[in-house]
C-alpha cells in the first residue's frame, strides 16, 4: 500500500504472492523500482528545485486571476459557453468539468447558482458541428478556441466555420466580444494562425504555456477556464497535484511513491509477463471523461518505437456489463486498476429501498440498501472477483471526490507515464506519429 492524503493505492492484487504466476513477483518489482532510480532522483530534484515547467505551474498564482479575469469578462451575459478544441487541449478540461457535474444529467456540481450551459466541441464531424451552431442564440454565447500551435487543423476549421455562421447571422459585430482564443505566445518565424486570426479581429488571447504540451496542459489555462465554467475552486485543484509533488521532493527511493510503483508495476507487468493492456475502471460517473484523459496521456507518450502498452477506459458498474467477461476470462493481457470513490456525503448514497418493494421486485438483498451500497459492494466484489481469477489489480480509493483529489491523480498519472517511458526507453513528450498524420491530411486536402 503506497498512500498520499487524496488517495491510497494497492498493488497487492498484482503480486505473485496473492495470483501466484499471473503476477509479478516482489523482487522483480524491486528489481523494476531499481532501474528507474536515476529518472525518479531527476524528477525529485527538478520538484525540489521547481526546474520543470509541469511542476513550476502549480505554484503560479497570477496566472490564476489572469483566467478568472479574462472569463468573468467573456461569461457576462452568458447562457452558452463552447469550447473549441480537440485532444489535450480538450480532454483534460472535460475530466476536471465533470468533477463539477459536467455531463451528467441533473448534477450541477456543488455551484449555488445556475452555471452557463457547457459544449466541448472536440471531436471533428460537420452534421454534428453545424447542428449545434444552429441551435446557439448567438449574443447569449460565448467560445473558447484552444490550440497550442495555433495550427491545429479540426480548430481552425471550427473556429472559421464558426466566424462564417456569426457573420451570416448578422451577429458579425459581437465576434470580438464573444470569443478568447488560448495559444502560444508570438515566436518569431513561427506561424500561428490562430493568434494571427484573433489579433486581426482585435479578440483577447491568454498564452499557454510554451514548455508544457497538450496532454499535460491540464494544469494551465487549457483546464482553468472549463474549472471555472462549472464553478470550480482551481486553487485546490492544483494544491491537489502540488501535494503529490511535494511527496516526490520528500522521497528517498521511487518505493517511497505511488506513481513510481505504478509505473514499475505497469511496465513490469508488460515485459515480464506480457500484460501488454492496462484497462482503468473508476466508479464514479464525475471520472468517466477522466478515463478518456488517461487513455491520451498513456497512449500518446508512450506508444512510440514498438514500445508502449494500450490503454482502455472503462467506466464501472457499466462496464462490468459489457467488458468484464473479456477482462476475467479472456487472454491474461490486462491490468485492472480500479479507483474506487467513498464519498462523504450521505446524500450522495441514494434514498433507501424499502423492505416491501425490494421483494416486491424479487431483489430482498436490496432492502434497506440504497445504490450507493450496492457500488460500494460492486467495488468490492470486482476485486477480489479479479484477484480469485488470477488477474493483475491495483485499486486506488479515493475518500472524496473532489477539486484536490482530482489534481493529486492527474499529476499521480503524469508522474507514472513519465516514470513509464523511462523505463521503456521513450521520450513521454513527443508525438512523431501523428504529426506524420497531420502532415498528410494536409497534402490530401491540397490535393
Amino acid at each position: 500500500m503506497t498512500s498520499h492524503p487524496s488517495y491510497r493505492q494497492s498493488i497487492e492484487g498484482s503480486l505473485s504472492t496473492k495470483i501466484g504466476d499471473a503476477g509479478l513477483s516482489p523482487d522483480r518489482l524491486t528489481q523494476w523500482l531499481t532501474l528507474l532510480t536515476p529518472r525518479f532522483k531527476a524528477l525529485e530534484e527538478a520538484a525540489q528545485t521547481d526546474s520543470f515547467a509541469h511542476f513550476r505551474i502549480l505554484k503560479d498564482t497570477a496566472d490564476i486571476e489572469e483566467t478568472r479575469a479574462a472569463y468573468d469578462k467573456l461569461a457576462a451575459g452568458a447562457e452558452t459557453i463552447v469550447i473549441l478544441g480537440t485532444g489535450g487541449s480538450s480532454l483534460g478540461g472535460q475530466a476536471l468539468a465533470q468533477v463539477g457535474g459536467w455531463g451528467i444529467p441533473g448534477d450541477n456540481g456543488n455551484a449555488a447558482a445556475k452555471l452557463p450551459e457547457l459544449r466541448f466541441c472536440d471531436n471533428l464531424d460537420s452534421r454534428s458541428f453545424t447542428r449545434g451552431l444552429a441551435s446557439l442564440d448567438i449574443p447569449k454565447t460565448r467560445f473558447i478556441a484552444i490550440s497550442k500551435s495555433g495550427t491545429t487543423g479540426e480548430t481552425l476549421s471550427q473556429v472559421l466555420t464558426a466566424f462564417k455562421f456569426i457573420e451570416d447571422q448578422g451577429h458579425g459585430a459581437l465576434i470580438p466580444q464573444i470569443f478568447l482564443g488560448v495559444t502560444e505566445p508570438t515566436k518569431p518565424g513561427v506561424a500561428n494562425g490562430l493568434r494571427e486570426l484573433f489579433s486581426a479581429r482585435g479578440i483577447p488571447l491568454l498564452a499557454h504555456p510554451t514548455d508544457i504540451g497538450g496532454r499535460y496542459s491540464v494544469f494551465s489555462v487549457v483546464g482553468l477556464l472549463p474549472a471555472l465554467v462549472r464553478g470550480l475552486d482551481v486553487a485546490a485543484f492544483r494544491a491537489g497535484a502540488l501535494d503529490v509533488v511535494k511527496q516526490l521532493s520528500t522521497a528517498t527511493m521511487p518505493e517511497d511513491h505511488p506513481a513510481a510503483v505504478g509505473a514499475a508495476l505497469s511496465i513490469g507487468l508488460a515485459k515480464d509477463l506480457g500484460v501488454t493492456n492496462s484497462v482503468l475502471m473508476p466508479y464514479s460517473d464525475r471520472l468517466e471523461r477522466f478515463s478518456a484523459w488517461y487513455v491520451q496521456l498513456w497512449a500518446e507518450s508512450l506508444g512510440k518505437n514498438g514500445e508502449g502498452t494500450t490503454p482502455i477506459g472503462t467506466l464501472g458498474p457499466v462496464d462490468q456489463h459489457s467488458q468484464l467477461q473479456l477482462f476475467m476470462d479472456g487472454p491474461a493481457t490486462h491490468l485492472m486498476t480500479v479507483v474506487r470513490v467513498a464519498e462523504a456525503e450521505d446524500a450522495d448514497r441514494g434514498l433507501t429501498i424499502p423492505a416491501e418493494l425490494a421483494a416486491e421486485a424479487g431483489a430482498p438483498y436490496l432492502a434497506g440498501k440504497s445504490i450507493g451500497d450496492l457500488v460500494a459492494a460492486q467495488q468490492k466484489a470486482i476485486v477480489d472477483a479479479l484477484t480469485k481469477a488470477n488477474r493483475p489489480v491495483r485499486t486506488i480509493d479515493v475518500p472524496r471526490l473532489d477539486e484536490r483529489a482530482i489534481g493529486a491523480l492527474m499529476m499521480h498519472f503524469f508522474i507514472e507515464t513519465i516514470l513509464a517511458g523511462d523505463l521503456l526507453g521513450v521520450d513521454p513528450f513527443d508525438q512523431p506519429a501523428v504529426e506524420l498524420a497531420k502532415i498528410l491530411t494536409r497534402q490530401y486536402l491540397a490535393a
